[in-house]
Formats: C-alpha cells, sequence, structure tokens
C-alpha cells in the first residue's frame, strides 16, 4: 500500500527527534553538521534510531538529511561525490530500517526524505529567524545536489521541513517539477507565532499557495513551541481541506549560541498536549527536537482506532 492509500485510511504516526536520541547513545551533535555526523563516525546509530521508531509505533521516519547537504560536507573535508554518497547513505539506512521492521512484523512503514532549509545550512538558528535572502535560483542550486541524490536512492515522500520562508518552499516545489513531478511532499514550517511564519508571513497565506501545488499531501507545521501547535492547526484547516502534519519539539527552548535544547521548569510537556492536536484535526503528529521514542509510542497509543474524519 502506498503512503496516500495508507493516510486516506486514517492519521498517521510520524517518528520523532534524530539528535536526542543519538545524543542518549553517545553521540556528538554539537557541532554544524549536527546529526550528519553520526552519518560519519557511527551510521548504525542512525539505523537503530529509526528502527527505535518504528518499534514505537513510527508509520513514517524522516531520513537524516535535514542538515546533510553537500555544501557543508565539503566544507568539513568530504568530496562533492562522497558527500552525495552520504546523503544517499542517510536513506538507505532509513529504507533498511524499514524493511526490517517489516520482515520482522510484517507491517509495512514509509520513509520520509528529509530537505531542510537554507538556514539549517548556516547552522545559527535561521530556520527559526528566515533572515536569509537568496534568490529561488540560488535556493534551488544549494538543495538540488541534497534533493537529486535523495530522489536517486528512493523515499516514499519528501518532507520539506522546518521551512522559515514561502519563497523557499515555492522554489524548492519549481525545481522538484523538473526532477520528479510525481513525488507526494509534505511541506512543514516553522512559526514565529500562531499566525506567521518565522520570517513573518501569514501562515495562512503560505499554507493557500503552496496546497494549490498537487504533489503537497499534507502541510503544517514542527520545531515549534507546544502552545503554537492547537491554534496553528485550526487556522491551517481554514484554509485547506489538506491533512494537516505536526510534530513540535517536546517543550524545551533552543540555545543557538551552545547549540543546545533546555527545559525550563513549569513549562508544558508534549505528552500531555497530543489530545489536544487529536481533537483539532491533525491527520500526522509527531516529534521534533527533544523527543524520543517513548513520545512516539504515547502518540500511536493515542492514534490508535482514531478514524480519518481529518
Amino acid at each position: 500500500m502506498k503512503l496516500l492509500e495508507r493516510l486516506a485510511q486514517g492519521p498517521l504516526v510520524l517518528d520523532g527527534s534524530m539528535s536526542t536520541p543519538l545524543e542518549v547513545a553517545g553521540a556528538k551533535t554539537n557541532s554544524d553538521l549536527w546529526t550528519s555526523q553520526t552519518l560519519i563516525d557511527n551510521p548504525d546509530l542512525v539505523y537503530q534510531v529509526h528502527l527505535d521508531y518504528f518499534k514505537a509505533g513510527a508509520d513514517l521516519t524522516i531520513t537524516d538529511t535535514y542538515q546533510t547537504n553537500v555544501d557543508a560536507l565539503v566544507r568539513h573535508g568530504l568530496s562533492e561525490e562522497e558527500a552525495r554518497n552520504l546523503i544517499k547513505r542517510a536513506v538507505q539506512l532509513a529504507n533498511q530500517a524499514r524493511d526490517d521492521y517489516e520482515k520482522e512484523t510484517g507491517k509495512h512503514n514509509y520513509v520520509a526524505g528529509s530537505i531542510g532549509p537554507y538556514g539549517a545550512y548556516l547552522a545559527d538558528g535561521s530556520e527559526y529567524r528566515g533572515d536569509y535572502d537568496l534568490t529561488a535560483i540560488q535556493l534551488q542550486n544549494f538543495h538540488l545536489p541534497r534533493l537529486a541524490a535523495i530522489l536517486a536512492t528512493g523515499v516514499d515522500c519528501l518532507a520539506l521541513e522546518t521551512q522559515p520562508k514561502l519563497t523557499e518552499v515555492v522554489a524548492i516545489l519549481a525545481l522538484l517539477k523538473t526532477l520528479e513531478p510525481t513525488m507526494p511532499v509534505y511541506v512543514s514550517f516553522s512559526l514565529r507565532d500562531a499566525e506567521h511564519l518565522s520570517d513573518g508571513t501569514s501562515l495562512k497565506e503560505a499554507v493557500q499557495v503552496v496546497t494549490k501545488d498537487p504533489q503537497v499531501f499534507a502541510v503544517g507545521v514542527n520545531c515549534v513551541g507546544l502552545d503554537l501547535v492547537t491554534p496553528a492547526i485550526k487556522a491551517i484547516k481554514e484554509v485547506t481541506d489538506k491533512p494537516v502534519i505536526v510534530y513540535p519539539n517536546s517543550g524545551a527552548t533552543y540555545d543557538p549560541t551552545v547549540k543546545q535544547w533546555r527545559f525550563e521548569e513549569g513549562t508544558p510537556r508534549f505528552v500531555n498536549a497530543i489530545d489536544d492536536w487529536i481533537t483539532a484535526g491533525a491527520a500526522i503528529i509527531g516529534g521534533c527536537c527533544t523527543t524520543l521514542p517513548q513520545d512516539i509510542a504515547v502518540v500511536a497509543e493515542k492514534l490508535r482506532g482514531v478514524g480519518n474524519n481529518r
């Protein structure tokens, strides 16, 4: 069964953070390569994170390619060919975990190829601000090598995630039309507040623009605070009938100076908000930074038996 056929049957469980489980396992992610460094140092850990999320109940896992782009890898001493092969390896690890899990359980799951924004390459928190100004051609030239490597390896869909700028998403979607015009895509924005993308663009305007694209099968938000999720779902559903995807952070806040997430005492927690997202109408739910397989297990439990009336 293909991904969109499965989504038509009911809500999907997305996976959670890649970085936090890697850190728990001892991987070092405190650099501008972030989780990409683990692909170089210990790729088996990346495979294990994907597998652990499937065991927790995830239907869909995201490849470890969010910050794995050719420019960053070349800057760290890899050749362009080595960089492209590393991106392909990231996809292969996710696909292998999916296939191994199916062999063990009989349950078929899915893989989304992550396309992070240009701001992630800057590694300074720009994906939460969108304060960079590149032309559509410049953005397409940046994204092309990673996008081509992911498509060449094979995924069930693409994830344009943590996107702070509508113009960047539009540029990527236009590029995709020239590469693979039938590949399903979901778009997930980062937010300044419940009504605006990180760069200040209206969330409703952005949703209306991207959902006109027939390749976009779902739209939503990720890597945002818990308090923004429910109002964002409601705003999105006012302007589109397409499924809404949400995968916020666990309640921690990010300090880009030290590249670490920190919990403040008394802040809301991820597992306590899931029911609200289901009630608001989210059709795909997962977690982003600082979430773990046990958080996704709670999502899976709560979504079990929920029909697709989203």
